[in-house]
């Protein structure tokens, strides 16, 4: 028997963003179904375009956010093809990995 015979797969997304972006990710997350994310504000990290501060001396739209969502994987399909469209024109990076939970009903 496997730890993943009680839990219910669903999907991650992890999304890096500019802080004034979050607001159009939350959007994008209420009108894909998605009911519940985790945001950190203030992330710093080494990308392509070099080294990031987390610093959030001014506020928190001048830094860079991540946010985590889970939910049943159509409804991120769905939020995919949104943030997509977001990052395309804007710096930021996103992922997307199977996970499994204890309390599915606290996802849907």
């Amino acid at each position: 028997m496997s730890y993943r015979d009680d839990l219910t797969r669903m999907a991650r997304l992890e999304v890096v963003l500019e802080g004034e972006d979050v607001p159009a990710l939350r959007d994008l997350m209420t009108s894909s179904g998605v009911v519940g994310f985790t945001m950190v504000s203030g992330v710093s990290g080494l990308g392509h375009g070099g080294f990031r501060s987390g610093s959030t001396l001014f506020n928190e739209h001048d830094s860079q956010s991540l946010v985590l969502a889970v939910a049943p994987e159509e409804r991120i399909e769905t939020l995919v093809v949104g943030v997509r469209e977001l990052l395309r024109e804007r710096p930021g990076v996103m992922f997307v990995s199977d996970v499994y939970v204890s309390r599915p009903d606290h996802f849907r």
